[in-house]
């Protein structure tokens, strides 16, 4: 009985430390394929908590103790790793919602112009989330112009995407339940699918292989956003989270030293920048380093030509389909072809006549990679 006692004791702290470890970036927990024994764990949690404990429970009761302090301080350890890896370490308490989705007009903000957003423009209705924000709380739930949409972020993949939070036809709640090949993933509250931040696929359980249908966006500063989108609504800091915000600019700019966050300023490293373009079921990648020094990239990515431009801020970039026999110049943040200026959304200054937008993502060369294994390098 006391045999069956210390198993019970080392299932129960294996399991704990294993239900966690494949889902959070520990060592090489990120580089396994581990998704579904990850999910398995997961789904049958209390099976196993309740098997070891019903053991642990039988083994210290039906044995005699000489010691009764010996059982007391063999289980000490074990509540409290369940605690840490329950209570502390599972994504869900460590990163939460918005309390309060504060949005205000250019004339009210408060947040600062030089920072990074992602922006969603839809219907006449523009909105902009700073990464700052987002990046904490990993999704927002919210509306444009009439559409229900979830603006997403993962910090450790460099990634924001936007999906309509729709599944089976029926508006859906999302939770963080931790990640995979340093992803984000998600869990729907109506199944207990996973689904993959990156691109909105579901991964693991009931709904796997569907897809959330994404929602053009766009990275660019404020500053740059506001000029396109001057009637723009702005997220604001939640007062309940002003503690998890990063104050400073260095993940942004790309100056953070963090293992997960930090950035190789190197062409082609696992943690360097790349712009990632899909366009009809081909991707491609374009080295960041690389669009800086030239700002106007021409190219043809499956069976159209594509322009990537890079605004004077060095912050805020855009992706559209060429047409056919145009000659492209970029100057001062105006796009010319043959002859007809366009704004950076690729909206017309002079013509009725608007480009059509790409998705366009900037994120680490190893998330792109990892997702996109097709792609092609520019």
């Amino acid at each position: 009985m006391r045999k069956l006692f210390f198993l019970g004791i080392i299932g129960l702290t294996l399991f704990e430390i294993a239900n966690v470890y494949f889902i959070m970036p520990m060592p090489g927990s990120q580089k396994m394929n581990s998704i579904d024994l990850a999910y398995f764990l997961y789904r049958w949690r209390w099976f196993f908590r309740i098997l070891f404990t019903v053991m642990i429970v039988v083994g210290l009761f039906r044995s005699s103790w000489k010691r009764k302090w010996v059982p007391a301080i063999v289980l000490i350890p074990v509540v409290a790793i369940a605690y840490m890896f329950n209570f502390v370490m599972s994504a869900d308490h460590m990163f939460y919602k918005p309390s309060n989705l504060l949005m205000k007009n250019a004339a009210e903000n408060k947040t600062d112009t030089a920072r990074v957003i992602i922006g969603v423009a839809n219907n006449g209705e523009a909105k902009a989330y700073p990464i700052q924000y987002i990046g904490y709380h990993h999704q927002v739930i919210d509306t444009v112009g009439g559409r229900p949409m979830i603006i997403t972020y993962c910090t450790v993949c460099r990634t924001g995407r936007v999906f309509e939070p729709v599944v089976n036809g029926k508006p859906e709640n999302f939770r963080l339940v931790g990640m995979d090949h340093f992803n984000a993933m998600f869990e729907d509250s109506e199944t207990g699918s996973w689904w993959r931040q990156v691109t909105g696929e579901a991964i693991a359980g009931k709904l796997k292989g569907t897809f959330l249908p994404e929602v053009l966006s766009t990275q660019a500063s404020l500053k740059t956003w506001l000029q396109i989108y001057p009637n723009s609504l702005i997220m604001q800091a939640d007062p309940d989270f002003t503690f998890g915000y990063d104050s400073t600019f260095r993940y942004e700019r790309g100056k953070s030293k963090s293992q997960l966050t930090g950035t190789d300023s190197l062409s082609w490293k696992d943690k360097s920048w790349v712009v990632g373009l899909k366009n009809a079921g081909k991707t491609k990648a374009y080295d960041w380093n690389q669009l800086k020094e030239k700002r106007i990239i021409e190219d043809k990515l499956g069976a159209d030509s594509v322009i990537l431009i890079l605004a004077d801020d060095d912050r805020s970039f855009f992706a559209f389909k060429k047409p056919i026999q145009t000659t492209v110049n970029f100057i001062n943040d105006t796009l010319v072809l043959n002859g007809k200026s366009f704004r950076l959304n690729g909206t017309g200054v002079d013509t009725t006549v608007a480009l059509q937008p790409l998705m366009a993502s900037q994120e680490f060369w190893h998330s792109w990679r990892t997702f996109y294994p097709e792609t092609e390098k520019y």
